[in-house]
């Protein structure tokens, strides 16, 4: 281990009997790792030489600043098991940059991207019997920062924690096997030009849990918000990118102006379908164009990705006065060849010309 990080065993790890039957159907973020890595940042000293320890309850003040003003940030990324039965990372450069892309945004300090990525690899190194042998199961990693200092006032915190929990994967979605169904809310927005949008933080999450609560009233699995300003152009949805595939092979997918996040499983896609020969553009798609392709057949598949899920095929799309069915509501051959590449790469099970592939020593 990397020896700016300290090990403390735990006196309690669970017993082998409960992680393998946790790890036989892990489901998505129910279940937790024995450890956790935990960073110390002041103003004063930066940061404190990190510690993997049992994973715990943390003891705040009531007057701790992210509870008051919301000083916070998150990653989402997986270690996948390899063939070999050891363990590897997919793009840890990339999550480092936009932990540092958010913290910046958010007033807060920046780890080094080559501290961020020893970080996790120091707790993976300690978690390895936690990577399901499942196929396509991973250990969903959760590094974050929250300010820590107590104190009530409007400012950035002179204190903030930084940490990684880890959290054994299977399917995100119940009905993977079926295209998503999502709700076109008008009545909230996710994020406006200057804000947030682009940045990892909660507080989006938190603003979209509404919209996601009215998708869920409306039979939908997902909401889709729209820009901010027309309410006409389609952005994201409320935890992934959305991406289009037409009847003349090319793909497109809304561009990044700051309001939408830069998925790394959004570019790792466009880089494979380019690489596949397929042209794929950055451009706006308004929703009434994505209801008039449909009806022509110009528009063949619609997928949505992310960490969690991967590739998620869209059949419908639903909203006030709007109903649209792509292919038929069934899942697309394009978002299916798609995200085997991608899972093959995360796994070590094929070539990787672009080095995304990251074994943990």
């Amino acid at each position: 281990m990397d020896p700016r990080f300290r090990f403390e065993p735990t006196a309690v790890p669970m017993p082998e009997a409960t992680r393998r039957e946790i790890l036989a159907a892990p489901g998505f973020g129910k279940a937790f790792t024995d450890y956790m890595l935990v960073m110390r940042h002041t103003a004063q000293t930066g940061w404190a030489e990190g510690v993997v320890r049992a994973r715990a309850p943390f003891q705040i003040d009531p007057a701790c600043a992210v509870l008051h003003y919301a000083q916070e940030i998150f990653e989402g990324m997986k270690a996948y098991r390899t063939p070999d039965g050891g363990a590897a990372l997919f793009r840890s450069g990339a999550n480092a940059r936009r932990f540092a892309d958010s913290a910046e945004r958010m007033a807060m300090p920046q780890v080094p991207e080559e501290l961020f990525r020893s970080a996790v690899c120091a707790l993976v190194e300690v978690e390895r019997d936690w990577l399901p042998d499942i196929g396509q199961g991973s250990l969903y990693l959760r590094p974050f920062m929250f300010a820590s200092e107590a104190f009530l006032g409007v400012r950035p915190a002179a204190e903030y924690l930084f940490v990684i929990i880890a959290s054994p994967a299977g399917a995100y979605f119940k009905r993977e096997a079926a295209g998503l169904s999502l709700w076109v809310s008008d009545s909230y927005i996710r994020a406006a030009p200057g804000g947030t949008g682009a940045a990892k933080c909660g507080g989006n999450y938190a603003g979209g849990l509404a919209a996601q609560a009215e998708a869920a009233r409306a039979g939908c699995d997902q909401v889709l918000f729209l820009d901010a300003v027309e309410r006409r152009w389609v952005e994201e949805l409320g935890g992934m990118n959305v991406f289009f595939v037409f009847d003349d092979g090319s793909l497109a997918t809304p561009p990044l102006s700051g309001t939408i996040l830069p998925g790394i499983t959004r570019d790792s896609l466009i880089t494979l379908a380019r690489g596949c020969g397929r042209e794929v553009r950055e451009e706006p798609y308004a929703i009434d164009q994505w209801r008039s392709d449909a009806q022509s057949g110009r528009l063949v598949e619609a997928f949505a990705c992310g960490t969690a899920a991967v590739v998620a095929s869209i059949g419908q799309v639903r909203g006030a006065g709007l109903e649209i069915t792509i292919s038929g509501g069934r899942p697309g051959p394009v978002a299916a060849e798609l995200r085997a590449a991608l899972v093959d790469i995360h796994h070590g099970r094929a070539p990787d010309p672009h080095g995304w592939f990251e074994k943990v020593s």
